[in-house]
Parts: structure tokens; C-alpha cells; sequence
């Protein structure tokens, strides 16, 4: 099982902002398309990843002027990527251990997708579904 699987089931459309966004703009992004990160792009290159945690943190720290900022002031860089062939269990626990939620998904040094801990959970819960009917089917066949 590997992310570019993932990125098959899930399709190809990927939400991002460029560096030069203010974080607002970002902030009215998330929340009109009901997503909790975006990858903030500079050029080809992920430059970092903008999410609904950072905004959290950077209002606590600096209040509402916080907001007035571009979004590179906010967003948390360098950006922890992987690759297309990187297993899914690999990269639950690269989020796990680095307590993420999300991960851009670089191929070459360009962006290919972008993928959630939801998006592997939900993949791995429908893996072992099948698998447990699976069992069942033979099961009943003996």
C-alpha cells in the first residue's frame, strides 16, 4: 500500500495557496472549501504548509494582528513531504511522530498531491474491511 494509491482513489486535485497570499485569504480558503490545510507553494516548490493549527498558534501568540500577516509568517516550514512510493503505514507514522495531519506528496521536486491522516486511515479501515470479508467468505466456504 503506498500514497500513490491513495492519490489514484482520491484524485488529482490539489488546493494551495502561493507565498505571496495574506494569511486571511488562506484562512477564507480553508474555510470555504471546509479543509484544515493547504500547501503554500513557491513557484514548483512546496515552501510549507499552511493549516488551521497555525492560525491557533499565532493568534495566542500575537492576537489579532496576527491576521495582518502574510501567510510565510504563519505557516510552518520547512514543509515534512514524502514520496509517491512511500507506504502508508510509513507515513502514519511520520505524522504520528511528528504530530502532523497532513503531508505534501513530492515527486521529482513537484508537488503530485496532498495527502490527510484521514485519507490513510480511511484507506487502511477499508483494507482491513475487505480483508476481514475476505476471511469471512473463505470461512464459510469450508
Amino acid at each position: 500500500m503506498t500514497i500513490a494509491k491513495i492519490l489514484e482513489a482520491k484524485g488529482s486535485e490539489i488546493v494551495s495557496v502561493p507565498v505571496s497570499v495574506s494569511a486571511v485569504a488562506a484562512m477564507t480558503l480553508l474555510a470555504e472549501r471546509r479543509i484544515g490545510a493547504l500547501p503554500v507553494m513557491d513557484g514548483d516548490q512546496v515552501a510549507g504548509v499552511f493549516s488551521e493549527r497555525d492560525v491557533l498558534h499565532a493568534i495566542a501568540r500575537d492576537g489579532a494582528a496576527a491576521l495582518d500577516r502574510p501567510v510565510t509568517e504563519l505557516m510552518t516550514a520547512p514543509a515534512v513531504t514524502v514520496e509517491p512510493g512511500q507506504s502508508v503505514i510509513g507515513a502514519l507514522a511520520l505524522m504520528t511522530q511528528r504530530r502532523i495531519r497532513h503531508l505534501p506528496v513530492v515527486d521529482g521536486g513537484r508537488m503530485a498531491g496532498f495527502v490527510s491522516i484521514g485519507d490513510l486511515v480511511k484507506y487502511r479501515i477499508d483494507r482491513i474491511e475487505h480483508e476481514a470479508e475476505a476471511m469471512r467468505s473463505y470461512i464459510q466456504q469450508v
